[in-house]
């Protein structure tokens, strides 16, 4: 009964095997919402892409705003220094300038949360709000440069050029998702993009 229904989701899946460069097999799964129109609608919508391959152009275009979400760079267990950016002691203040300076009151009788202490840095998930695509294409030629991208190769597939940078390093998934935060101008067509440079990055 679409009447105890509050909202319509679908499970969707990655094809690592489709994209060359990354030598990634298993899928990634991922839980997506259904939104616009009535239930009745959503669930007509959603039992059409059953078995379906969905693409980038499904829910964006270009000159459209998005969020990117993806795991950045692992840097393993790091000190406070490194972690928060503290200021270094005086070399005549301890003889550890890169200590913590207090962790804090006597009372209460333990350190806070909002202390900085060393940890694990980087391998965390963030979100970057208003990315604008600039570019759908089929062909990756048009972008790829001389001799390939680093640490990637030559791009054979589709492809979703964005202005801006993406958290994480080459090869690891990112999604992309409507953009949630306002602020930014709506473009009536799609960007004009004059040049593309294909300069070797790697002097080739």
């Amino acid at each position: 009964d679409a009447a105890q229904i509050d909202e319509v989701r679908v499970i969707t899946y990655t094809q690592p095997s489709l994209v060359t460069g990354v030598p990634k097999k298993k899928p990634d799964l991922m839980e997506n919402r259904v939104g616009g129109g009535s239930i009745e609608e959503r669930i007509k919508y959603a039992r059409g892409l059953l078995g379906k391959e969905i693409p980038v152009t499904e829910f964006c275009r270009e000159g459209s705003m998005v969020d990117v979400a993806a795991i950045t760079k692992g840097k393993g267990w790091q000190g406070h220094h490194t972690r928060w950016g503290t200021r270094l002691l005086s070399h005549k203040n301890s003889k550890h300038r890169r200590n913590i300076g207090t962790l804090g009151n006597f009372q209460p009788g333990y350190v806070r949360p909002t202390v900085p202490q060393g940890g694990q840095f980087g391998y965390h998930q963030r979100t970057e709000y208003n990315k604008r695509i600039l570019k759908i294409g089929e062909k990756g030629d048009d972008v790829t440069p001389d001799g390939g991208f680093l640490h990637y190769g030559n791009i054979r597939n589709p492809y979703v050029l964005l202005h801006g940078s993406i958290p994480g390093p080459t090869k690891r998934l990112i999604r992309f998702r409507d953009a949630a935060r306002g602020g930014y101008v709506k473009l009536e067509k799609s960007p004009d993009l004059t040049y593309v440079s294909r300069q070797s990055k790697q002097g080739v």
